[in-house]
């Protein structure tokens, strides 16, 4: 079963942080890894176009009601009509959390993700817990994320 990072961001326009969220996404895709996210704009997008362009699958948790909100380039929309309820569902579809930049929306996400114990690695976000792992740029995250789902695969489930 190929496993998933969640991509947890800014919903605005950053042009910074948007190519941060871009080459996240390349490197996602170059892994071969699942690109979960909220599906709509900024960070979100961003990241969703750097992983298609490399041919990488990217799956959308929407707030709304309709599969048109989502972006572009998301290949499959999930459509919850819970509004931000929905973050918790792009947390437990993640295997590890990235979170790029953010806001109050990104704080529940990481919140979220430190409860239910999913590793958060962070670029440029929110500085709220050691717990949170910080990486010192895309590709960096990605690794570090790599290497999280890995250790994870390996170990037995009983």
């Amino acid at each position: 079963m190929k496993k998933g990072i969640g991509i947890i961001g800014f919903g605005g326009n950053d042009e910074k942080l948007n190519m941060l969220a871009y080459e996240t996404g390349i490197h996602i895709a170059e892994y071969g890894l699942i690109l979960f996210c909220g599906g709509l704009g900024g960070i979100m997008e961003a990241a969703c176009r750097g992983a298609s362009e490399k041919g990488g699958i990217t799956v959308g948790i929407l707030p709304g009601g309709s599969h048109f909100d989502a972006n572009k380039y998301i290949d499959i929309p999930v459509v919850t009509n819970m509004g931000e309820a929905r973050n918790v569902i792009l947390v437990r579809s993640s295997t590890v959390l990235i979170a790029i930049g953010g806001g109050f929306g990104t704080l529940s996400e990481i919140s979220f993700g430190l409860k239910l114990e999913v590793p958060v690695i962070g670029l440029r976000t929110w500085d709220i817990s050691e717990k949170i792992i910080k990486a010192s740029n895309p590709s960096d995250a990605v690794d570090i994320a790599y290497n999280i789902i890995s250790k994870i695969e390996a170990t037995p489930q009983f």
